[in-house]
Order: C-alpha cells, then structure tokens, then sequence
C-alpha cells in the first residue's frame, strides 16, 4: 500500500496533466468547454478517477463524455511521460455533480428567503391573540404580613377547641 501523501500528490499531479491535454492535445469536435475539478487516486496507485464539468446543456456533456471516454487512452500515456511512474494509473472520468448540488441549494435557500420575506409582509399589521404576555405570574399578595411564622396558625373551621390539625410553623427545604 501507498503512501496516502504520495496518493494526493499524484492525484493532484493528474489533474494538472489532464487538464492541460484536455486544452491543448485533446481536438475532439464533440469535446465542449470541460473542466477538471478534482482527481483522486486509490490508495494502491492503480486506478485514478477524474472528475469534470461540462458548460452546457444535457447533449453537450453528453457529448464531452463520449470524447474523453474515447481520448482515454491518449491522456494516460501522457500522464505515464509527465509523471516517470513506473505503473500509471488507469483513468475514468466521471462527471462531477458538486455544481448542480450548489445551484439546487442555492434554490432553495432563495425559496426559503422569498417564504421569510412574505412571513414577514403578513407579520407587519398582526396583533396577538390573547395578552402580550401568555405566561401565568404568581399573584401578588397584599396580606403577606398577617401570616408571619412567629404568628400562631389559624384555627380550623371547627373551632371549638379540639385538636389542631394545622401546621403551627412553616418549614422550608
């Protein structure tokens, strides 16, 4: 197994080459405006995938898959004579899908800043429901002096002497 540094270098090493036969050895009619966004190498240096862009529509990176599938061959030699390796890797180009990933993404984060900004439009003129403040405060209470601890408890409603049932002192935890 190879060295995983010596495995990025050499994939970065790819893209350059490829992409620098792509423009100047590459004269395929079919081959559009192609560009090489990454290379990545197996950990054994024997495969290498090649991922491209094509700017166009769907028939143009159509056709730009047919050209490179078919120049194969010539852009792997001429990595094996930039590079010295004594194997060079196979190559496979796959089309790369980051960017229609972005722009769906970019679509809906527009979706989503259009949905907040009629969300805010209806919000404008809008009044709550109920109070302003929905949550339930404890109520004041104005006779907090007459039930001071030191003061005996009131009595029950049986108040005629028996036994007293209510708690004399307040405890706390």
């Amino acid at each position: 197994m190879a060295d995983p540094a010596r495995a990025r270098k050499l994939a970065v090493r790819i893209r350059q080459i490829v992409s620098a036969a792509i423009e100047s050895q590459i004269k395929d009619p079919r081959l559009g405006m192609v560009t090489v966004t990454d290379a990545r190498v197996t950990s054994d240096l024997r495969e290498a995938t090649v991922f491209y862009t094509v700017y166009g529509d769907e028939t143009q990176v159509a056709d730009s898959a047919k050209a490179l599938t078919s120049a194969t061959g010539v852009l792997r030699s001429t990595v094996g004579r930039q590079t010295g390796i004594k194997f060079v890797p196979s190559l496979t180009f796959v089309a790369d899908i980051v960017p229609d990933t972005a722009r769906e993404l970019e679509e809906a984060l527009e979706r989503a800043r259009h949905a907040d900004a009629e969300l805010a439009r209806a919000r404008e003129g809008a009044s709550y429901a109920g109070e302003a403040d929905p949550y339930r405060r404890p109520a004041e209470d104005e006779d907090d002096d007459e039930h001071d601890v030191d003061a005996p408890a009131d009595r029950g409603p049986a108040d005629d002497g028996g036994e007293d049932l209510t708690p004399r002192t307040r405890s706390t935890l």
